[in-house]
């Protein structure tokens, strides 16, 4: 069996061992090394192929026997193969990005392009970019062209971010303001988790074009199996793992009227999916240490809604899971990219005469129409999906999963 895997300096929590395990068999592991540790491990010979990472892409070169014309012209290597006693550089991430460039329709001809950070892929993207007619400029911290004159580019067409701002666990942040580019009209954030960074929940909401990185990162795992293993993989497959690493990411979060069933369709999905549930009202219990009828009891709404936002920005960031949340939690505008940045936001909806008040601080005495009222355009706004629980939460949970 052939010995591949990931070399890097921190490499975290990883997807690329799922990816390459769905396109063949062989062995893939994860490889932390310092930066002295690097070249006695590639000479080692204990390995057939390595894709390379932050902080190495341009440190492996030295140690290669011979480079692909794409790794000369960027200066950039993030695949290794082992072929008899020679190692062979590639870069697989110019192949990643034109099919990036092609998924979200973006062409680059003739236009002014963006990139936001001169490390790591950088190179690889301006190369295609260039290749295909775009005017580059590469921003960085430091440069001619930097964080501090960006109003000389206000005339960008297209704006690649290149830099870990704003990728978890630091989410919510993003490298520029998307308002000081009045002709921008694609974005494109090499980040893939969250799968909406604040860059581009700004540019959906703009109504630019916009995509993340997990079809890049995808797509440059394809071409560097064909690498290890000399065998074809059909294009087709880049969409189909994409697509079923995009459903295992997301989480499925529950937003509603109090009483309509957001917990237990939240628990009846995670016993279909295997996946963790969290109840955001719980949550907050177990951390105040009270319930939440006496915490509006004792410090009122506002403060409720604080604590209730505290604990969305933390479980926001998860991937993967089901989550319930309070039925007016869409009240908050700040809970809008909290809860969107990293998952699929179903509304679900039941008639207001069946929605129960006893032990819900609003809804006990409240007029619920005039409450449905205020908070459907706000459902609405925040949901990617509609479900309907009106007899039987079991049917609503398979609904959800088969919409998904």
């Amino acid at each position: 069996m052939l010995r591949c895997g990931l070399i890097g300096e921190k490499l975290g929590h990883s997807y690329s061992p799922q990816i390459h395990g769905m396109l063949s068999d062989y062995e893939y592991r994860l490889y932390e090394l310092s930066s002295d540790e690097l070249e006695g491990f590639i000479k080692s010979g204990d390995w057939d192929g390595l894709n390379v990472t932050i902080p190495y892409k341009k440190a492996v070169l030295p140690l290669c026997d011979k480079l692909s014309p794409a790794a000369k012209r960027t200066g950039s290597v993030n695949t290794l193969v082992r072929r008899g006693k020679k190692i062979y550089g590639d870069n697989t991430d110019v192949f990643g990005f034109e099919h990036m460039l092609r998924r979200n329709n973006v062409d680059p001809d003739g236009k002014k392009a963006l990139i936001l950070g001169n490390g790591g892929v950088s190179p690889s993207v301006r190369y295609v970019l260039e290749r295909l007619g775009a005017r580059v400029v590469v921003i960085s911290r430091s440069g001619e062209d930097n964080y501090g004159n960006l109003e000389r580019h206000r005339d960008a067409s297209l704006i690649v971010n290149a830099t870990p701002v704003g990728m978890y666990p630091n989410n919510g942040k993003s490298p520029v303001d998307l308002t000081l580019f009045p002709k921008c009209a694609a974005v494109l954030d090499l980040i893939y988790n969250p799968a909406r960074t604040a860059l581009l929940l700004q540019a959906q909401s703009l109504g630019i074009n916009c995509g993340n990185g997990l079809d890049m990162l995808v797509a440059q795992a394809k071409l560097g199996c064909e690498l290890f293993t000399e065998k074809d993989v059909p294009d087709e497959r880049i969409g189909e793992i994409e697509a079923a690493l995009s459903r295992e990411m997301l989480n499925i979060v529950l937003v509603g009227m109090p009483g309509c069933g957001k917990t237990t369709v939240a628990e009846l999905l995670g016993k279909k999916t295997g996946r963790e549930v969290i109840d955001t009202d719980r949550l907050i219990e177990q951390r105040v240490g009270i319930s939440v009828p006496e915490i509006f009891a004792r410090f009122g709404e506002s403060e409720f809604r604080r604590l209730e936002t505290a604990v969305i920005a933390d479980v926001g960031k998860r991937s993967g899971c089901i989550i319930a949340t309070g039925g007016g939690c869409v009240t908050v505008p700040e809970n809008y990219p909290l809860l969107r940045q990293n998952s699929t936001v179903v509304w679900l909806r039941r008639d207001i005469s069946s929605l129960p008040t006893e032990g819900r601080p609003l809804s006990s005495g409240a007029d619920l129409s005039r409450m449905y009222d205020v908070r459907a355009p706000l459902y609405e706004k925040f949901s990617n999906l509609k479900a309907d629980n009106v007899l039987d939460p079991e049917y609503t949970a398979d609904y959800i999963l088969r919409s998904l």
